[in-house]
């Protein structure tokens, strides 16, 4: 049987080594999409994307076999052919978790947060690298970790549209639900969620605010209002990217959205990134010329050094 594996072509193998890894043989699986990984690399195509989606689909082998450090060692591998390839960057995440190596996962977590901030894995994951760091750290843990890479906003458009045609073991339900406009029930469910965290904004309950607002966003990822909220709480809370990123995907959804555009203002302005503070100042006053909060907060800008 493996010597006639061996004939045949690299996607027949992947094909088979994702049957094996739906059926539960990991350790088949990884044979198969390391034949898969070598017959591509000697054919001379060089298709990056296509070996990245290899080295992750084996990653994930290796992940559910209990192999993580092969595992991170293949992730690497595929973020090196695939920029910010959003599978690897969980799975190098939730080996480096199991290998107690917290701060990186921690920047994994967050990395992911910054492509689609609607992936209930990354965001329990960076509330138990939290905990995990205070314990160990204490207050100034923050002041340890990696440097959390930028993910450009071309990235991320560029992503979005890659992931709704991808195939492999468990690649089709990360980001194809954020395409689909909710049913009734669901829209139900986001809307009662919203309402929660509406109230613990009111009573200055920030971190409480932003669970509700995120499961929200799980049920109705299109509700440009509990983006803009979201970002409310991060600046409260002084989590001036994550603030940034949800005004991102307001302005995405609305590219008129005045909340938006100041909120981000607010928060660039935190970030001491005074041009793109005064940009976004001026877009709200030329929505809202008499907008007297934001020609405060320009003037204010305006004197930074």
């Amino acid at each position: 049987m493996p010597q006639k594996r061996r004939s045949q072509s690299w996607t027949v193998l992947k094909q088979a080594g994702n049957e094996c890894f739906r059926a539960g043989q990991y350790g088949e699986a990884v044979n198969l999409y390391s034949q898969s990984i070598q017959l591509l690399e000697k054919s001379g195509q060089k298709n990056k994307e296509d070996l990245g989606i290899l080295y992750s689909n084996r990653a994930a082998s290796y992940l559910k076999d209990g192999n993580c450090s092969e595992c991170i060692k293949d992730c690497t591998r595929s973020l090196e052919l695939v920029l910010f390839g959003l599978k690897a960057l969980l799975r190098r995440a939730s080996a480096y978790e199991a290998l107690e190596r917290y701060r990186q996962a921690y920047v994994d977590y967050k990395t992911v947060l910054q492509i689609d901030w609607n992936i209930p894995a990354a965001h329990d994951g960076v509330n138990r690298m939290t905990k995990a760091l205070t314990d160990i750290d204490g207050p100034s843990w923050r002041e340890k970790l990696p440097p959390i890479p930028t993910v450009p906003m071309s990235v991320k458009e560029s992503l979005a549209q890659a992931a709704s045609s991808a195939s492999s073991p468990q690649q089709n339900s990360v980001i194809d639900n954020k395409k689909k406009a909710p049913g009734p029930e669901a829209a139900k469910k986001a809307k009662a969620l919203k309402e929660e965290g509406n109230a613990f904004v009111k009573k200055g309950e920030h971190k409480k605010a932003v669970e509700k607002y995120t499961q929200s966003l799980g049920q109705d990822p299109k509700e440009v209002t509990t983006y803009t909220n979201r970002a409310l709480c991060y600046l409260s809370l002084k989590m001036y990217k994550e603030a940034i990123s949800d005004c991102d995907e307001a302005l995405r959804l609305d590219s008129a959205n005045i909340k938006a555009f100041y909120r981000r203002a607010q928060a660039n302005k935190e970030l001491k990134n005074k041009k793109s503070c005064i940009e976004d100042l001026n877009s709200v006053l030329k929505l809202e010329p008499n907008n007297a909060v934001a020609q405060k907060l320009l003037q204010e800008v305006q004197k930074m050094k």
